[in-house]
């Protein structure tokens, strides 16, 4: 029996929407790192983008559990001498919801050229409209 090796070429991509209204950010951050590396499907290769795409809509009404809107902390660094930037969630959350999502699931993501490409194809929106209604988009229950 031959090993199956997916190839870049007979890639066949789906459209997934997830709705993030009451969803623990962790739990929604695997399930979208899932869909975009593609370890959902038979044909997984570690080596090729083999992932689907991934919207995931009202960002701004995920929720933390525990104490973390005030303890976790995010931080920026300028690259300058003192340009260092923390953020608390709670503030995130209020102003950059859809960069706190993309942070959560991109942190999932390998490290490296094939992360950045896995990447590319997430999209997300602070509330529950977006562009993408042409791919017809198959809504995803996460549980």
């Amino acid at each position: 029996m031959k090993t199956f090796m997916q190839t870049k070429e007979n890639i066949e991509r789906k459209w997934y929407v997830i709705d993030a209204e009451g969803q623990t950010l962790g739990r929604l951050a695997t399930k979208a790192a899932t869909i975009l590396r593609g370890k959902h499907k038979a044909t997984y290769t570690p080596h090729v983008d083999c992932g689907d795409y991934v919207i995931v809509t009202n960002a701004s009404k995920v929720k933390l559990t525990g104490k973390k809107l005030d303890d976790k902390m995010y931080y920026n660094h300028s690259g300058y001498p003192g340009g260092l930037r923390e953020r608390n969630a709670r503030t995130m959350l209020e102003k950059y919801p859809e960069e706190m999502v993309e942070r959560a699931i991109k942190g999932m993501l390998p490290n490296g050229p094939l992360g950045d490409k896995m990447g590319k194809k997430l999209f997300v929106y602070k509330d529950a409209n977006h562009k993408h209604e042409a791919q017809k988009p198959i809504a995803l229950n996460i549980d």
